[in-house]
């Protein structure tokens, strides 16, 4: 990232991601983080604006800028649980870090939330927590010469601004994840990385992560009205997808093969590979 206030967007990112800034807290204020950054003001309100728009927080004048992650809570079955509070998406990814073998397969719209829970865990394996022998990372992303109906104008669906942003911002954080992984490899603290992004001809109804085989996370996409700030700085209204905020719900296969979760879990790496082999570039 080369902007200001780009950079400054990904920092409030790892800060929400690893609970630096929980959900329902407020963020510092505009001048204590232009003075902790040493920006200007005007490229923390940027980067505010960005985190608004993708769904992280939210603004109110006079109230300052609120983490609204509670919407990222996962759904699990009674039987599935770990605990007895929330499952979030960040345990899950630490938990399958955590193995020797680490194999994720993913689907999204985006790798942003992906790209920051990945910088997370490169953390921890250069401090030594977690000492992962090989990570494996199929993702399918759509393809950019499709015609989506989200991202894009509700005025003027002909526009081809948010589309565009939305794949930029895709390739940034792309960039990022293989940068991630691959000095892993380099560095000598992972001794097999494997990275394969490929593109398919399908418009995301849902996010599906599938961690180490034996784990789904599903959630559909919820189409919502959106201010989208483009590259020039002008603010639309634009039709979008609650990415971030999706309901996930959790899955874990068990010995019994014809266990809902083992079925649910076995269904959705069937269909990843499906599309994988047949469809995708």
């Amino acid at each position: 990232m080369d902007k200001e206030y780009e950079r400054l967007a990904g920092e409030l990112r790892n800060r929400i991601t690893d609970g630096t800034y929980p959900m329902g807290v407020n963020l510092p204020s505009q001048r204590e983080l232009a003075a902790e950054f040493g920006v200007s003001r005007d490229t923390v309100q940027r980067a505010l604006r960005e985190l608004v728009g993708e769904g992280w927080i939210e603004s109110r004048q006079g109230s300052g800028s609120r983490v609204v992650t509670d919407t990222r809570r996962i759904q699990s079955p009674p039987a599935a649980r770990r605990n007895f509070g929330p499952v979030t998406l960040g345990p899950l990814i630490s938990e399958a870090f955590e193995r020797p073998e680490v194999t994720l397969d993913v689907y999204t719209l985006t790798s942003e939330s992906l790209e920051a829970h990945i910088r997370l865990q490169a953390e921890r394996i250069r401090r030594a927590e977690i000492q992962p022998r090989s990570v494996a990372l199929r993702m399918l992303l759509p393809a950019e010469d499709m015609v989506m109906p989200y991202p894009r104008s509700r005025d003027d669906p002909s526009d081809p601004r948010p589309g565009e942003r939305m794949r930029e911002m895709s390739r940034r954080y792309t960039a990022s994840l293989r940068r991630l992984l691959r000095d892993l490899r380099t560095e000598e603290y992972v001794q097999h990385i494997d990275v394969d992004i490929r593109q398919a001809p399908l418009t995301p109804a849902f996010k599906l992560y599938l961690l180490n085989g034996v784990e789904a996370l599903h959630g559909m996409y919820e189409v919502i009205v959106r201010p989208m700030e483009l590259d020039t700085g002008e603010v639309i209204e634009s039709y979008d997808v609650l990415g971030l905020g999706a309901t996930l719900t959790h899955h874990i296969k068990d010995e019994d093969p014809d266990s809902p979760g083992s079925v649910f879990v076995d269904s959705m790496r069937v269909w990843f590979d499906s599309v994988w082999h047949q469809l995708s570039r």
